[in-house]
């Protein structure tokens, strides 16, 4: 009998959990912007292309004393990043002390993903729709 009640705990227990999680995921797609899970998905995957290329910007600042263009970071291999992550495209806005990189989506957008996101040389993030 007690096997039986500890088998049943694991089980409500992970079910909870399962549940648990799954709220999680579901706010956190709505969070970043996104009405279904593969377009969460795509979303994550250019905030983690925005991350990389802001990296390779701050260690090409470190190195060269400047920021560098999209062209300039690919060409010098600090990013192995491609330009696009369907349907966003990316870009890099420099100015003397300060960067931007922005992922710019093109066409009309059923799944509720933001227009644009870009992220700062502080790693702060934005978006708009």
């Amino acid at each position: 009998m007690g096997r039986l009640f500890g088998f049943l705990s694991v089980v409500i227990a992970v079910a909870a959990g399962m549940y648990i999680y799954a709220r999680q995921a579901q706010s956190s797609s709505a969070a970043l912007g996104a009405n279904s899970p593969k377009a969460a998905i795509n979303i994550t995957a250019v905030r983690s292309d925005l991350i990389s290329i802001a990296q390779a910007e701050r260690g090409y600042f470190a190195t060269e004393g400047k920021y560098a263009s999209l062209d300039e970071l690919i060409s010098s291999r600090s990013i192995t990043v491609a330009r696009q992550r369907p349907p966003y495209t990316y870009e890099v806005e420099t100015s003397g002390s300060s960067f931007r990189v922005v992922a710019t989506r093109s066409g009309d957008d059923a799944s509720g993903t933001p227009a644009e996101i870009s992220v700062d040389q502080n790693m702060e993030f934005q978006q708009s729709r």
